[in-house]
């Protein structure tokens, strides 16, 4: 088992946000290429965003501290502390408003193996 501090991280992540050019900081909590699940913890200086890019199959974004707005096509949501956004198929991008932690979870859709009815 593995317990970690999302408000402890998420503090430290968005300090490191704050002074990195790119105006974000990251750590996959959770996950990996050698799993379907993933969890990220993201954060995003005021004004920073993740730009548009696809759903790699199921998405959810909890927001940890701060505001933002998921955006896909001409729709848009806002989160705030303690919201859970499920993200849209297709493409979509991630505007923090302030000083932001999300937690963002994926599941990749699994390929399907070779020969099967699928591929």
């Amino acid at each position: 088992m593995q317990k970690v501090s999302l408000i402890a991280s998420g503090r430290h992540h968005l300090e490191h946000a704050q002074r990195a050019s790119s105006g974000r900081s990251a750590e996959t909590i959770f996950g990996g290429h050698e799993h379907r699940l993933r969890q990220t913890l993201i954060a995003l200086r005021a004004g920073q965003s993740l730009s548009e890019h696809e759903n790699p199959g199921e998405a959810t974004v909890q927001v940890l501290s701060g505001r933002v707005l998921l955006r896909s096509g001409t729709t848009s949501w806002n989160g705030s502390p303690g919201d859970l956004l499920t993200v849209p198929p297709g493409l979509h991008t991630v505007d923090a408003t302030e000083d932001s932690v999300i937690l963002l979870t994926t599941v990749v859709a699994q390929a399907s193996p070779p020969g099967s009815p699928e591929a």
